[in-house]
């Protein structure tokens, strides 16, 4: 597991923009997946290997990531967690968390 910051970004220029920062994360081959996942007061999934490497991305609320150890990683909103393929892991919230969930096959993480 491992917890990438995405404070550190970069303006936007083109198009106009104004106030607008973007970070590029990643790049991947293969086949690609984005899920936005919603967790209420108490909720969590359980242990399990992912079947893709995983950029996990909380954009509400707060809640939690283990990975194999266990040992749970607090999140908040704006911040992301990444498993490998084949990292077992879990997640959950105690108080509500939204987040959204880029699988790909290959994913190379550029930070």
């Amino acid at each position: 597991m491992r917890l990438i910051a995405l404070s550190a970004a970069e303006p936007i220029t083109s198009f106009g923009s104004v106030a607008a920062w973007s970070r590029l994360l990643a790049d991947g081959r293969g086949e690609a997946h984005v899920h936005c996942v919603r967790f209420e007061a108490g909720g969590r999934i359980g242990e399990h290997p992912a079947g893709f490497a995983q950029l996990f991305v909380v954009i509400e609320g707060a809640g939690w990531a283990a990975g194999a150890d266990g040992e749970r990683a607090e999140l908040r909103a704006g911040q992301c967690v990444l498993f490998e393929r084949g990292e077992r892991h879990s997640k959950g919230s105690d108080a509500g968390m939204t987040a959204l969930t880029v699988q790909v096959t290959d994913l190379e993480i550029l930070i």
